[in-house]
């Protein structure tokens, strides 16, 4: 486990998985056909239980300009700076659920933000950063 910063708020743009985890590549895949280029944007995966405690999960990219969103019809979700802990999963693919294993993880920390999200951040075809951000009162 280790510290990772967000020194500003990202604006993604989110497409909703109909189901977990059996949604989440139709998600992906989904919102990769909607954009027409996704050279050099940042792609991320965000998921929280709802009030039920069913996981909600959320395909979602760097909007590249202002009511990009809008434009193609979908929701948009702020991704929060500051600090999170994270762990960087290597080749993911190999094994998908080390994802969840480390999500497991990270969730267990007890000063981790209560009104925050589970965030996977992917940082090349292969490797992806789980993320969840630490409550700014718990590190003062």
């Amino acid at each position: 486990m280790e510290k990772y910063r967000l020194d500003s708020d990202i604006k993604v743009i989110c497409v909703t998985a109909d189901s977990f985890p059996s949604g989440i590549l139709g998600a992906h895949n989904t919102l990769h056909s909607m954009l027409p280029s996704d050279n050099g944007r940042n792609f991320f995966g965000i998921s929280s239980p709802n009030k039920k405690g069913d996981i909600i999960y959320k395909a979602a990219v760097e909007e590249s300009f202002a009511g990009e969103a809008e434009k193609l019809g979908c929701d948009t979700f702020v991704i929060k700076k500051g600090e999170y802990i994270s762990i960087p999963i290597h080749n993911f693919i190999s094994d998908v659920l080390r994802i969840g294993r480390a999500f497991k993880e990270l969730i267990a920390n007890p000063r981790i933000d209560p009104n925050g999200v589970c965030v996977e951040m992917y940082t090349g075809s292969d490797d992806v950063r789980c993320m969840v951000r630490l409550d700014p009162v718990k590190l003062a």
